[in-house]
């Protein structure tokens, strides 16, 4: 699979084309889609641009990504954020998540409180847990909660930025990571993507691994070569060309 991750928490200071309303990002998706995209992860937006888990809001963004995936014809995964910081209290986030429909899967940050509780939401809905995992040290939080085996999915998200300043090649941590997550037995779905400068490099190691992997504006902004992209979709594109000399070199060897 690969994903678009339109926004994420960002709003048009990061980019003047980061869609922020239902319009802006039905018209974004549907290039995304027509170029190769396969799953979106969205962070959705009340009316005045804030991020909000609210099913009046998430349900309604979710029913009209999947009426233009259909409309495509063009079979997508609808994943969402659970994010914390969208609402801290813990219950009111879980009470809203229990009232979401139309979403296949949705990311749990193994760095938040009560992640434990979120995800056994998920499951008791029918929505599939996607485990956040931005560092090797998180997998200790991961094996003991007991979650791992109940995962539709871990995304090895890496930064090298906050919160965790992660040292060594993006490919490196990344490899430490599976490594571990082969002991453990998982064998379930991986997606593998990076932030800002390690973005690339992980996009390119998540083809190699055979893995899915996501772009988009809210993990960078720049293309490949440097340049600023100027939609999502550009993005897809140049993952697109990665993915097709990923697939040639390995048919060389």
């Amino acid at each position: 699979m690969l994903q678009i991750t339109p926004t994420g928490p960002f709003g048009k200071d990061r980019h003047p084309g980061l869609p922020v309303d239902v319009d802006e990002l039905l018209t974004d998706l549907r290039e995304c889609f027509l170029a190769g995209a396969d799953g979106v992860h969205l962070h959705v937006r009340d009316e005045a641009g804030a991020e909000t888990l609210d099913p009046a809001h998430v349900n309604v963004v979710a029913a009209r990504v999947r009426e233009l995936a259909a409309q495509l014809g063009t079979p997508v995964e609808v994943g969402l954020t659970t994010g914390a910081w969208i609402h801290p209290r813990l219950s009111e986030r879980i009470a809203m998540i229990r009232e979401w429909e139309g979403v296949d899967c949705a990311t749990v940050n193994l760095s938040e409180d009560g992640f434990e509780q979120v995800m056994q939401t998920l499951l008791d809905i029918g929505v599939g847990v996607d485990v956040g995992l931005w560092a090797p040290r998180e997998l200790d939080l991961l094996l003991r909660s007991g979650h791992l085996p109940t995962a539709q999915r871990v995304s090895i998200e890496l930064d090298p930025g906050e919160p965790y300043f992660l040292q060594g090649s993006p490919e490196g941590v990344a490899q430490r990571i599976n490594d571990a997550l082969d002991d453990a037995g998982f064998g379930g779905r991986r997606l593998t993507h990076g932030v800002e400068s390690w973005t690339w490099p992980l996009v390119e190691d998540a083809f190699r691994r055979g893995h899915d992997t996501r772009v988009g504006f809210e993990d960078s902004i720049l293309l490949p070569d440097g340049g600023t992209a100027d939609r999502n979709v550009d993005l897809v594109r140049a993952a697109h060309e990665l993915r097709r000399r990923a697939r040639a070199d390995s048919a060389q060897e």
